[in-house]
């Protein structure tokens, strides 16, 4: 068995001496692990750290086989990722939740949105905005999508400013005006792709956030790890003058 794709590292962990068992999001066959002989070495540590993108070819006699990677670098962000904390804990977190997809599982929407999220986390201001896009992404990924074109009371596609936290649904602003207090606010760049402000991302990550907890990491018996709030403490450190 022998096949070539694109892959974006998420993962290295040493195997013996040498080796390292190496896990990518590929772009035709998901999240998928393999071995790289001397992956342990100087030669190859700088290719496989995570953030970085592969050319990746893999091997293996059968196909429920671990198998073996042999990968080239395409694109090298590990630099951008260690010298800003934010981009660090932003990869960190997208690595963890795409462990809720299962191993070997196409999602090429999801590289692609993940890839280009990698190469603009650099910069700050708009990290927020790609961190709540890539947790929109994961939802309607993981068959849990938002629907938020769509008033779920009135039918209407106009002046949507809430989302309902029971139902996943946007509500325009006559249907929701008696029930504001009970609703998220509806950010509108989730709609219009609109340049958001601060308190924007916040409302986006909130709704994100909630519905990530209740419909894929709670029923798990899992939670978020510590490190989306490390990314929101250094996200706002850079963004809070834009409050």
């Amino acid at each position: 068995m022998e096949w070539t794709d694109e892959g974006i590292v998420l993962g290295v962990r040493r195997h013996g001496e040498g080796n390292a068992i190496v896990e990518l999001l590929t772009r035709h066959r998901g999240r998928h692990l393999g071995m790289v002989r001397g992956g342990a070495s100087r030669r190859l540590a700088p290719v496989l750290q995570p953030g970085n993108s592969v050319t990746a070819t893999w091997r293996a006699r059968l196909d429920e086989h671990m198998g073996n990677y042999a990968l080239e670098p395409s694109t090298v962000r590990a630099a951008l990722l260690m010298e800003a904390p934010h981009a660090a804990f932003a990869f960190t977190h997208m690595a963890q939740l795409l462990h809720l997809l299962p191993e070997r599982d196409p999602h090429e929407e999801l590289y692609l949105t993940l890839g280009a999220i990698l190469d603009a986390l650099g910069e700050r201001e708009a990290a927020g905005m790609l961190l709540a896009r890539f947790e929109l992404a994961m939802l309607t990924e993981l068959g849990f999508g938002l629907e938020l074109e769509t008033c779920a009371a009135t039918g209407r596609q106009d002046d949507l400013v809430y989302v309902s936290p029971r139902s996943g649904r946007a509500v325009c602003r006559s249907a929701g005006a008696p029930y504001q207090d009970r609703l998220f606010p509806l950010p509108a760049f989730l709609l219009t792709g609109a340049r958001p402000s601060a308190d924007d991302v916040e409302a986006a990550l909130a709704i994100t956030g909630h519905f990530l907890m209740a419909r894929a990491l709670e029923p798990r018996g899992l939670g978020f790890s510590e490190t989306r709030a490390s990314f929101l403490t250094a996200w706002r450190r850079v963004t809070d003058h834009l409050r």
